[in-house]
């Protein structure tokens, strides 16, 4: 790894939160403010996104419907969804970028939220792929860093 490699990785947020597709693109390219999670969180603060390596076809599915719904109310919207074509093209399995984490709340006024819990995000930056081994709740990402020879 070169040393202006190795300066990107250090400069990012030591916690990721493993999210799975289409969901991360949501978040970086739709304006998705929360993200629904079973679990509370007291975390506040940067974290790494990093996008889960799996995703069904009901899952890109569920996303497209909930988009639908959050970005057409009133039937215009210049944001897109990824097309059935597109969804092979979405990053999986590494950290694609980082928001703050600012609340967590069991009501949001978003037509994003559907809870029970919503970790409210902000400050959405993507940053190049690093391919990275998920794992369940907030993790620190530089020990699942997957090495190539």
């Amino acid at each position: 790894m070169t040393r202006e490699q190795l300066s990107v990785l250090a400069a990012l947020p030591q916690l990721a939160l493993s999210i799975r597709q289409p969901w991360v693109h949501c978040i970086f390219e739709l304006g998705k403010p929360v993200e629904n999670r079973t679990w509370a969180t007291k975390y506040r603060g940067p974290v790494c996104i990093h996008a889960a390596k799996g995703m069904t076809a009901e899952e890109w599915l569920d996303g497209l419907y909930v988009a639908r719904a959050a970005l057409h109310p009133e039937g215009q919207t210049g944001l897109i969804f990824p097309g059935r074509k597109d969804e092979r093209r979405l990053p999986r399995g590494g950290i694609v970028g980082t928001v703050e984490i600012v609340d967590c709340v069991t009501r949001h006024e978003s037509p994003w939220f559907f809870g029970p819990y919503g970790f409210v995000l902000a400050n959405p930056k993507p940053c190049e792929f690093i391919p990275v081994k998920g794992a369940l709740g907030f993790f620190d990402w530089r020990k699942n860093l997957e090495v190539t020879p």
